[in-house]
């Protein structure tokens, strides 16, 4: 690479599904409309509770439920899959996912059924746990040879696999990289989240002063990174750790700012260029009052944010995935997703400015913030 030469690195395709719907149009106007439809309720194993869930309208056909999510939304792009595999060697195109259950929700039915007969059944597999299952089913699905591995660390997992896309071609491994996020419905997560009374039993509240917990959700977004011109810029990324500790946040948000610095320094924007932030925005009391504080204090409340989970749940490694693909869709259509929630602010996060359904102005660049358990933040900056 010549010095002084920047190479840009663009999504320029994606195939998306949500609760928000199972095709591009449908995402379009549920999310401009602030549609929550798709916030299904849900048994908890334990308990007996129900609580709202982000559930994708598609029927299982696949053992692995993330298999038939990514097969539903990489069909979508099929047209530009083939044609990367027409203009590169296959061993020159990878995939990097992020994923956090795989299929962890179909092994427990194995393992249910051996506690109840001392039996395995016959066609349990082990890459029902494994971690990097959904990249190498993917890579079958479409027919390429190169480098095909998921991340996993929790909710920050599937911008990490973005910025590793972009760190696959910019190092010359590949020319073009599939990447984004998948995780499908899981009793267990959910009980987990429920036994951390993390749980919201109403639709997620975030920022609002009757906030009380989060929603899960599936979705699975994959997009085409190539290096050029011509698709949304992937114009900067940030990763911190601050490990403050195994599931809250750090108050003071210093890992937060940090990596959000780090993101605007590497794709040489100052604060007052960021026109949309889409907060990671759980809705429980410790993350949105450290998330307004760190925003608050890199951009005081002059640029606009909203958190698009009340429409989609939490989805927990495709999470960051989510979000820039609503955040992708937002700069390509020329709309903007408002931050839905009941109006009353919470007294205990810091002054930000919250996207409505009246806000109109054009929007060029989206700050999107992923942040996980252990202190694990990730940001990345999209834009024209």
């Amino acid at each position: 690479m010549q010095a002084g030469f920047r190479m840009d690195f663009v999504l320029s395709h994606l195939g998306f599904v949500c609760a928000l719907g199972t095709n591009i149009p449908d995402i379009i106007r549920n999310a401009q409309n602030g549609n929550q439809d798709g916030m299904q309720p849900k048994d908890v194993c334990i308990g007996g509770d129900i609580v709202p869930f982000g559930a994708v309208n598609i029927e299982t056909h696949h053992k692995m439920r993330f298999y038939d999510l990514m097969q539903s939304a990489i069909e979508q792009i099929k047209p530009a899959v083939e044609n990367i595999k027409s203009k590169y060697s296959p061993a020159r195109i990878g995939i990097v996912l992020g994923a956090s259950n795989t299929a962890v929700h179909e092994a427990q039915k194995y393992i249910s059924e051996k506690l109840s007969t001392d039996t395995m059944p016959h066609d349990f597999s082990v890459s029902l746990l494994e971690l990097g299952t959904p990249a190498e089913l993917l890579r079958e699905i479409v027919g390429t040879e190169g480098p095909a591995f998921t991340i996993s660390t929790a909710c920050s997992s599937s911008i990490k696999a973005i910025d590793t896309a972009r760190d696959l071609i910019r190092n010359d491994f590949c020319d073009a990289v599939i990447c984004g996020g998948v995780d499908a419905r899981c009793d267990f997560a959910l009980n987990g989240f429920n036994a951390l009374e993390a749980l919201s039993h109403k639709i997620t509240n975030p920022m609002s002063k009757n906030r009380d917990g989060i929603n899960l959700g599936e979705c699975a977004a994959l997009f085409i990174m190539e290096s050029g011109h011509d698709g949304v810029r992937v114009m900067g990324c940030g990763e911190t750790s601050d490990a403050h500790h195994p599931t809250a946040p750090d108050p003071t948000g210093s890992g937060a700012m940090e990596s959000m610095r780090n993101a605007m320094t590497d794709a040489g924007l100052a604060a007052p260029q960021v026109d949309y932030i889409n907060m990671h925005g759980t809705g429980t009391i410790a993350n949105d009052a450290m998330e307004s504080l760190a925003i608050h204090n890199l951009f005081d409340d002059k640029t606009l944010c909203a958190s698009t989970k009340p429409l989609t749940g939490h989805c927990l490694g495709a999470a960051g995935a989510c979000s820039v693909a609503l955040s992708w869709l937002m700069i390509n259509h020329n709309f903007i997703i408002p931050h839905i929630y009941d109006g009353r602010f919470a007294d205990d996060c810091a002054p930000i400015t919250l996207a409505t359904k009246d806000n109109h102005q054009e929007i060029r660049t989206i700050l999107c913030n992923a942040f996980a358990f252990g202190g694990s933040n990730s940001t990345i900056i999209i834009g024209k």
